[in-house]
């Protein structure tokens, strides 16, 4: 079943997606070269504590930090450590989450630690954030859940590779429904498996984590011994880009943007719902 929220409880959504817009921010200007991953999680707890808010990803299945640190070759849930240095020239992507009055806000970036990064990295990035953001433009009233995916896969496959080949989608995670918990249904792949079908008709109240990772090599991922950390399985680097995004009567709210995604929305020619906060 998928949650459909009112417009009240969107906006809590909001609140909630503004102290992961806050974390992103303050974790974003601390990742430089010779702190911690684990400096990086009491930042966000920080700023969590700053906003009331709680973390929700900390006990989350027994994980053991506020955020995801996934540096390089680790793909995606990553564990904040006092032995993870960043050095110049790494790429961190972070996720994290929030919990304002039982409603969850979730959203993930990549960034370039110090300097020196190929523009095959930069170009990853590049990638994997505007795939997200067009899987947020096919947030349309009347559109199925395959079209998010789509669009996703869609951006990312018509993007030349520097260097040739092709990126790897990554294939066992996606994003994910949210609401009054982190991953609700439906699942969101970021590539169509007909397999599935077209899967549930986007209506106003529903709300998606957009999430695609992308790798330069494989699609393939295994987790390491410590049942939480994801790499590619030939050691190539990766991106991860992630929004919470409510679709309203109004259009699409990107939940954990400062702005709503309304700057970004425009350049694609959709006009982003009203700021329930503003």
């Amino acid at each position: 079943m998928v949650q459909i929220k009112n417009p009240e409880q969107i906006a809590k959504m909001r609140e909630a997606g503004l102290v992961v817009a806050a974390i992103h921010a303050a974790t974003r200007e601390a990742a430089v070269p010779g702190a911690t991953t684990k400096d990086l999680d009491q930042v966000a707890r920080k700023v969590l504590a700053e906003h009331d808010a709680k973390p929700n990803f900390l006990g989350y299945g027994g994980f053991p930090a506020t955020i995801c640190t996934s540096v390089n070759e680790v793909v995606v849930h990553g564990i904040p450590s006092d032995d993870v240095v960043l050095k110049d020239g790494d790429v961190i992507s972070i996720d994290c989450g929030a919990i304002i009055d039982g409603w969850h806000g979730d959203a993930a970036y990549t960034a370039f630690v110090g300097s020196g990064h190929s523009p095959e990295l930069v170009e990853l990035s590049r990638v994997t954030e505007e795939s997200m953001w067009a899987g947020i433009a096919a947030m349309k009233q009347g559109n199925r859940l395959v079209d998010v995916s789509r669009a996703i896969e869609t951006y990312i496959r018509r993007q030349p590779k520097p260097g040739g080949g092709k990126y790897g989608i990554i294939e066992d995670y996606g994003g994910h429904g949210i609401g009054t918990e982190m991953h609700m249904d439906p699942h969101l792949l970021n590539y169509v498996d007909r397999r599935r079908g077209k899967g549930p008709k986007l209506v106003p109240g529903f709300c998606l984590a957009i999430e695609p990772m992308v790798s330069l090599g494989t699609p393939r991922t295994e987790v390491l011994s410590d049942e939480w950390t994801v790499i590619t399985t030939d050691g190539t680097w990766s991106s991860h880009w992630e929004h919470s995004v409510a679709l309203t009567e109004q259009g699409p709210l990107v939940l954990t943007s400062p702005d709503g995604g309304r700057a970004k929305l425009a350049e694609l020619g959709i006009t982003a719902a009203p700021d329930p906060l503003a």
